[in-house]
């Protein structure tokens, strides 16, 4: 089956057998390879990105599922000459270890605060609670998501 969709703001054609996940797609066809396979049934979240603006487990999703839409990876959230605010805030308070979670944690997290610029701490711990971390104790992850929604605040406010 032929399935395109804006990935990153470019328009993407493939060719793909019918039970090609969306996590496929981008890792093996298009060479997107921030979104991460763990545990390929939807509870770890390492492949999470964004579908039409919502968090999506790209694990789950079938590639025909995305046929049409517009998919945000951590690729296409900022570019080399500037982060994001979360990518800067997780980065000024050294938020994640490995990296191997960081993609889909910062994509839930930029979906959280795209639909609740203001979450209280248990907002942000069930905004990213579809996001599993080995390497740390989540305080950090935390303090970095509200510390960009206060710095994102500021921003509109002025």
């Amino acid at each position: 089956m032929d399935v395109t969709m804006t990935v990153n703001g470019r328009e993407l054609t493939a060719s793909v057998p019918p039970e090609t996940t969306l996590l496929k797609l981008l890792r093996e066809d298009w060479d997107l390879t921030g979104a991460k396979l763990g545990c390929d049934v939807g509870d770890c979240g390492a492949c999470t990105v964004l579908v039409d603006g919502t968090a999506v487990n790209a694990c789950l999703m079938l590639a025909g599922q995305a046929d049409g839409r517009q998919i945000t990876t951590i690729e296409g959230l900022a570019d080399l000459d500037a982060f994001h605010p979360l990518q800067k805030t997780f980065e000024d308070l050294a938020a994640l270890q490995c990296g191997f979670c960081g993609p889909g944690i910062i994509l839930a997290a930029k979906y959280l605060l795209d639909n609740n610029p203001n979450p209280t701490t248990a907002e942000i711990r069930d905004g990213l609670a579809g996001n599993l971390c080995r390497c740390t104790g989540y305080t950090k992850i935390i303090e970095a998501v509200a510390d960009t929604a206060k710095e994102l605040a500021a921003q509109s406010a002025a």
